[in-house]
């Protein structure tokens, strides 16, 4: 039986804060996620996830857990993609053995005999037990900086969306021309949208409040809530069960977050269970028109983009008023205030403003997170528990800040 393993490989941390919390397999981008993907190929599915994550793993996707033969191993950091998607395919239908290669990071591998899952290292950094021809025939594009998500999401999402129209055209109903709505919706008469520049797709259970503006291409995910007067324009991809308010362009808002007040979020990625207060905004344009250049690990890369706003990772929280700086970096955990002029790493109350940037202890996010749960009756367990005390652990680095004393 053919098997494929998708693997994360030593760059996945890279994408941090995107990718502190999840594998790089699940990350929402252009209205799917990679493993959305690989289960259309038909084959059953294995992953090889970094161990912090594997409680998480086998709790929410015990399919992908376990062990077995497989025939194709594919990057995680894979862009979730059609055309990578129609690569794998191929590779997977004419199992020659080979390698392909995105750069110098292994995209995809065919083994010469099939390989046991177990025998993969999560990260994996691509050593090979057995020589293997180049693939030059095949191309794959992979994810190397958050930047890359927002990036690839504003490409994709025109494609995504026909494609999801091509297959389940039958689960949704164009209420309006190029409004495709899928059963138990809910649109109020005032909504007003423009699919002049692509469809808008709104998955079961979402509502639409009054006077809201919709603009194409978009995707609104299962049970999530627009309020009224809500402004969402082009390029948005939201998750399931979030709540959204004020003013979104060209941003991707995983499942169970929040940003539910007036306020501008602009070519940006918030994580899960994120809660912005009233009034916060980001920056999405430098005040010189140029090229936003970002900060990872305190080397300068260039984003190639003119608009890039923010990356916020799972259970970060803004106060009221709060003003994020272009391109910058919100960590896990982390409560800002005031105005974001730095990246704020993960797990510590951020108020530069006020000359205050302390630690926030694991167990102050577990009660935190106990909360926000039962408030989505979502079950706090011991496996979500341990990842907040996981990555507190890992994260300790980014807490070690040149120039910034840390109040413990």
């Amino acid at each position: 039986m053919d098997r494929v393993l998708v693997f994360e490989d030593p760059a996945v941390s890279q994408l941090a804060p995107i990718t502190t919390s999840r594998p790089g397999h699940s990350i929402l981008c252009g209205g799917n996620r990679l493993l959305d993907w690989l289960r259309r190929l038909g084959a059953p599915v294995l992953a090889a996830v970094r161990p912090h994550l594997r409680g998480v793993l086998a709790e929410d996707a015990p399919d992908l857990t376990g062990d077995g033969q497989v025939n194709l191993m594919v990057n995680a950091c894979l862009v979730p993609s059609r055309q990578n998607f129609e690569t794998l395919r191929t590779l997977l239908r004419e199992q020659r053995p080979c390698v392909v290669r995105a750069g110098d990071r292994l995209a995809a591998v065919v083994p010469a005999r099939p390989r046991l899952a177990s025998t993969v290292p999560a990260p994996w950094s691509g050593a090979l037990d057995e020589p293997l021809p180049e693939s030059t025939q095949h191309q794959l594009s992979l994810f190397e900086y958050p930047h890359d998500v927002v990036r690839w999401n504003m490409l994709l999402l025109p494609d995504s969306l026909q494609d999801r129209l091509a297959t389940h055209g039958d689960s949704y109903c164009e209420q309006r021309p190029g409004l495709f709505v899928a059963p138990g919706v809910k649109i109020a008469e005032s909504m007003v949208c423009d699919t002049s520049a692509g469809p808008i797709l709104v998955e079961q259970g979402a509502s639409i409040g009054p006077h809201t503006f919709l603009s194409g291409p978009g995707w609104i995910g299962a049970n999530t809530r627009l309020i009224e007067h809500a402004s969402i324009k082009d390029g948005c991809c939201i998750g399931h069960t979030v709540k959204i308010g004020g003013e979104v362009e060209a941003s991707i808002i995983e499942g169970y977050s929040n940003k539910q007040h007036y306020g501008f979020l602009g070519h940006s990625y918030l994580g899960s269970w994120i809660n912005l207060g009233a009034g916060t905004c980001n920056s999405d344009l430098k005040n010189t028109y140029g090229e936003i250049n970002m900060e990872y690990g305190g080397r300068r890369v260039a984003s190639g983009m003119q608009f890039m706003g923010c990356v916020i990772g799972d259970y970060a929280k803004t106060a009221i008023n709060t003003g994020i700086f272009t391109g910058k970096l919100v960590g896990v955990g982390s409560m800002v205030y005031g105005f974001v002029t730095t990246n704020v790493p993960s797990f510590v109350n951020y108020a530069r403003l006020f000359g205050q940037v302390s630690e926030i202890p694991p167990d102050v996010l577990i009660a935190t997170q106990k909360r926000m749960f039962q408030r989505r009756k979502v079950e706090q367990r011991e496996c979500d528990q341990q990842l907040i005390r996981d990555m507190h652990r890992l994260t300790i680095d980014e807490r070690q800040l040149t120039g910034e004393q840390l109040s413990l």
